[in-house]
């Protein structure tokens, strides 16, 4: 029973924390995010140059590139979510907005890295949308295509004729829903259910590393090779 309740707490929790949270989270702050991710911030280099370094480490390569790109952002989002989430239930109102600020950065930094490598232009709206998309995970995307809240899935995004700039907002939008739910919510609840402030920061590692790399799978399958077609326009 006590157990019962206090996976309740949680969950009362995890609401009150992404209403707070609601009013700062805003498609902006993901417009920002993605900004930051293509072109770097802090220690993080440029999503293109990460790239280029990972395709010449694989003697250029592209496929071997992605996936060293993709093993290289599930190490990173592992050890960001490790540290984040040490603090236990006392400090997560604070850790949390970090760990959304992580995971998001890192997600579109290896999403972009792998569109470049694909041959999209990481400068172009449409490709930035598609991006974007892509970190609302494959099931998330079909449902919102399913019931008409997105146009297409992020190839067609990025490979439509013209840019749409209404989809700029509702792109953004529905990823800070995607993120203040997966990352804001659920993960609370199940902190506080368990109890154990070091074992969140076990918990939050898995977490991060397991949907970056479900992200960066789902990313290598819907942004096709495009470096053919792109070389053969311009010939």
């Amino acid at each position: 029973m006590e157990d019962v309740a206090a996976v309740g707490v949680g969950r009362s929790a995890a609401q009150s924390v992404s209403k707070r949270m609601a009013p700062r989270l805003t498609s902006g702050w993901v417009r920002s995010v993605l900004e930051r991710a293509i072109d770097g911030v802090g220690p993080v280099k440029a999503a293109a140059e990460s790239a280029d370094h990972k395709r010449t480490l694989a003697g250029g390569d592209v496929e071997k590139a992605v996936k060293d790109l993709i093993s290289m952002h599930v190490k990173l989002a592992g050890a960001q979510g490790f540290v984040t989430n040490l603090g236990g239930l006392a400090t997560m109102a604070v850790t949390i907005p970090a760990n959304i600020a992580g995971v998001a950065v890192l997600q579109c930094h290896l999403a972009a890295g792998i569109a470049h490598l694909r041959g999209y232009d990481l400068e172009d709206p449409r490709v930035r949308n598609a991006i974007l998309a892509c970190l609302l995970g494959e099931d998330t995307v079909d449902e919102l295509v399913k019931k008409r809240k997105l146009p297409a899935p992020p190839m067609a995004l990025a490979t439509s004729p013209v840019h749409d700039p209404a989809l700029d907002e509702q792109v953004a939008g529905a990823v800070t829903t995607e993120l203040v739910g997966k990352v804001g919510g659920r993960r609370m609840a199940t902190f506080v259910g368990r109890r154990i402030p070091l074992l969140g920061g076990g918990v939050g590692a898995a977490s991060d590393a397991m949907s970056t790399y479900q992200i960066g799978q789902y990313v290598s399958r819907e942004l096709r090779d495009r470096r053919g077609q792109v070389t053969s326009a311009s010939s």
